[in-house]
């Protein structure tokens, strides 16, 4: 079968996403177009394409596995604490209480699930905040840096940050309880921690 060039894009990226997302490409490795192109089994033009893609998301920076800085970090943990807690305040006020449900659940899964699935639930933990924003450019912005959100979700779950599903029941419980400058503070602190965490964890 036929591989199209929108497939054969696809393809490519998911290819280097994951192997980036794995470690199996680490941060500071260089990207050769050719040498990417001969092991997925696509031409260059669609590896071009990708790289173009994740150059967008933020895994791949000037031809380079991307290796952030502790100013980077400090950099993309600030947009999101601005975002998020914006959010959770927001969440406070409106969100309903079947979407509350949904973040019992997500605390409840990842109180018993393997890393992988722990990870699964955190991200849509603070996806279903966000949404609550209710503001598109904070939610296109946060959904661009989905893939750094996994990296460092990764990190701070596979090194088992402490009290992390805990902070979330906490800011669950003020977003039930209509709490909003709680929640938006509990929110903040929860990122802030995160961040302290994997600075200590990445080189």
């Amino acid at each position: 079968m036929e591989i199209t060039s929108r497939s054969a894009q696809l393809l490519a990226y998911e290819m280097i996403r994951e192997q980036i997302i794995n470690g199996s490409y680490p941060g500071g490795m260089k990207i050769i177009e050719s040498k990417l192109a001969e092991e997925i089994g696509v031409s260059r033009t669609p590896v071009r394409e990708a790289i173009r893609r994740l150059e967008q998301e933020g895994l791949i920076k000037r031809k380079k596995v991307i290796k952030p800085t502790e100013k980077d970090l400090r950099h993309m943990f600030q947009m999101r604490m601005l975002i998020e807690s914006y959010a959770a305040k927001m969440a406070a006020t409106y969100m309903s209480e079947e979407n509350i449900s949904k973040l019992r659940r997500c605390i409840h899964q990842a109180r018993n699930s393997d890393s992988l699935n722990i990870i699964k639930a955190n991200k849509e933990f603070h996806d279903l905040i966000v949404e609550e924003c209710r503001n598109p450019i904070m939610i296109d912005t946060v959904d661009k840096m989905q893939s750094i959100i996994y990296l460092f979700s990764k990190t701070v779950v596979q090194h088992e940050r402490p009290l992390l599903i805990e902070e979330h029941s906490s800011i669950c419980d003020a977003i039930e309880q209509r709490k909003p400058d709680l929640a938006s503070e509990l929110m903040n602190d929860h990122l802030k921690a995160d961040l302290e965490f994997t600075l200590t964890i990445v080189e």
